[in-house]
């Protein structure tokens, strides 16, 4: 085979678009914080409100996002809706992402790797 090539790709247009559904859903501090909490236990809107400092609105517009993408999903119980991370690779994604982050204060405010991300 040529390695010159250009190299095809066993995903369809359709996946492409759904993982970039995902990494739009994950590109929010908030909803990563949300999704943080999430990951260690269900929690209503009110009680994200309080943790996330945003009002109602602002969050469940989020949580729509997230439910939308397929990484979380709700459950009724009474009044309130509880939310829970559907998605259990998450923190193996996370601990991946800051493999390639940096905290500030080892580097000037930059996100890139240095000698290819291999910490």
């Amino acid at each position: 085979m040529d390695q010159n090539a250009p190299q095809t790709s066993a995903r369809s247009p359709q996946q492409y678009a759904a993982r970039a559904k995902v990494a739009k859903a994950l590109a929010h501090p908030s909803r990563l914080f949300m999704l943080d909490l999430l990951g260690q236990r269900d929690l209503c809107v009110q009680e994200l409100t309080q943790k996330v400092g945003a009002d109602q609105s602002t969050v469940s517009k989020h949580l729509a996002v997230l439910r939308d993408a397929g990484l979380i999903e709700s459950r009724r119980e009474g009044t309130s809706n509880y939310y829970r991370v559907t998605c259990g690779c998450l923190d193996d994604f996370f601990r991946c992402l800051e493999a390639a982050v940096k905290p500030e204060t080892e580097t000037d405010s930059s996100v890139a790797c240095d000698e290819g991300c291999s910490t």
